[in-house]
């Protein structure tokens, strides 16, 4: 019978402790190798990146849809040269971006941007985000000012409108030639130079005149797309009223036919004051025979040149006139003109027109005060006896003069008794 081993009393805390703890397992060889532990670290660095990458790509692309602090559309000036910085920091002023200009900065960066924000003059929509505020400079969509030039003006005026325009920049070196411009409404960004305004109204001009010159009427007695303008320049200043422009037209291209000289005030009026293109008083009857190579009471036919840059109705009006048989007309006293074909009927015409005119005069007379008692017949006792003693009556008001819109054309010259007389053509 085998002893056994005296039992040694433990204590219950002894009793659950093991008799011997189990050595670690040994790491494996390949675990232990470099690579795979520089291998492990970069798996590892690459996982935190990809996550930061995706958090930082979410929260950028919040950050550049989400709709700007601007509460209403602002127009913004980025003048030239102004850095990205600079850029950021005159957005955030005018509050286009919020207070955060390092999220515009981050943003340009991210939309490749940062070469290709251009300056000029923007028009920034109410809560623009930063991809649209980006976007929008990128693609150059600056703000486009219409500026309308009517028709009728010479060369020189429409030159002094430009130079009063603050929207443009530099200086016209030379006037252009008289009709060479197209009375147009354009539309230019702030800061386009004025001879760049002046190329594109001579480019328009040409490709327009080019158009109507191959619709003309061919039995018309002009030669030249020049001669057209010149036709049409007259016609443009005889009438402001779009449905008279073709018959205004046809009166004109008759007297060509016959020969008849087309006695046009406007005509008198430029070769008075050349590209000024207003007398700014009526046409004196000394000026009417006064010798001018514009003066068509005086030349045969049309003047060397336009007088003026006639629009594009004036040029189709001067390219297809009315078929009428007129050779004269008037003004009817309501701002058009009534036409004719003979020199009687013509003069009935002007008669009715100054009869209107009396008329009128007549009626804008007020009547007098109660005129003031007449001065003594008789001089008094101690007078000079060889005085001569008169009696005052007060003078009668005289009738305002009224500006009459006739043959003078646009320049509305009234008709006084050092005026013209209506044109009789």
């Amino acid at each position: 019978m085998s002893e056994r081993p005296p039992i040694s009393p433990r204590s219950p805390r002894a009793a659950l402790e093991p008799e011997q703890v189990p050595p670690p397992p040994r790491r494996s060889e390949r675990a232990r190798n470099p690579f795979v532990v520089v291998g492990n670290a970069v798996i590892t660095i690459v996982l935190v990146l990809m996550i930061g990458a995706g958090g930082a790509y979410f929260y950028g692309k919040q950050k550049l849809e989400a709709p700007g602090p601007l509460q209403e559309d602002r127009v913004v000036i980025i003048p030239s040269r102004a850095g990205m910085t600079d850029i950021a920091d005159i957005l955030q002023k005018e509050g286009v971006i919020d207070n955060n200009r390092w999220a515009f900065i981050g943003g340009v960066f991210a939309l490749k941007a940062r070469s290709e924000l251009k300056p000029g003059e923007y028009a920034f929509q109410k809560n623009a985000s930063l991809r649209d505020v980006i976007g929008t400079m990128v693609d150059g969509k600056v703000v486009q000012h219409a500026v309308t030039i009517p028709e009728g003006l010479t060369s020189e005026q429409i030159v002094t409108r430009l130079s009063d325009n603050d929207i443009f920049s530099g200086s016209v070196h030379e006037v252009p030639r008289e009709g060479t411009l197209l009375p147009e409404t354009y539309k230019f960004p702030r800061g386009t130079t004025r001879e760049q305004v002046i190329a594109r109204m001579q480019q328009t001009q040409k490709r327009v005149l080019a158009e109507i010159w191959e619709r003309r009427n061919p039995d018309i007695p002009v030669k030249t797309p020049e001669q057209l303008v010149t036709l049409a320049s007259i016609v443009e200043k005889e009438t402001g009223k779009a449905d008279e422009r073709s018959r205004v037209a046809a009166v004109f291209v008759n007297r060509l036919r016959q020969k008849i000289k087309l006695q046009s005030d406007p005509t008198i009026i430029y070769g008075l004051v050349g590209g000024k293109g207003t007398l700014g008083r009526p046409i004196k009857r000394s000026e009417i025979m006064q010798p001018s190579p514009y003066n068509t009471y005086v030349i045969d036919g049309l003047p060397p040149g336009p007088i003026a840059n006639p629009g594009r109705a004036s040029l189709e009006a001067a390219a297809n006139p009315a078929r009428t048989r007129d050779l004269f007309f008037v003004a009817d006293g309501s701002g058009g003109h009534v036409f004719t074909e003979t020199y009687d009927q013509h003069q009935k015409n002007v008669a009715k027109l100054r009869a209107m005119e009396k008329q009128i005069q007549n009626d804008t007379v007020e009547p007098a005060d109660d005129p003031p008692p007449p001065a003594a017949a008789t001089a008094p006792a101690d007078a000079n006896p060889t005085a001569t003693t008169t009696t005052t009556t007060p003078a009668k008001p005289a009738a305002p003069k009224k500006r009459v819109r006739g043959a003078a054309g646009r320049q509305g010259a009234a008709q006084s008794e050092t005026a013209s007389p209506v044109v009789q053509r």
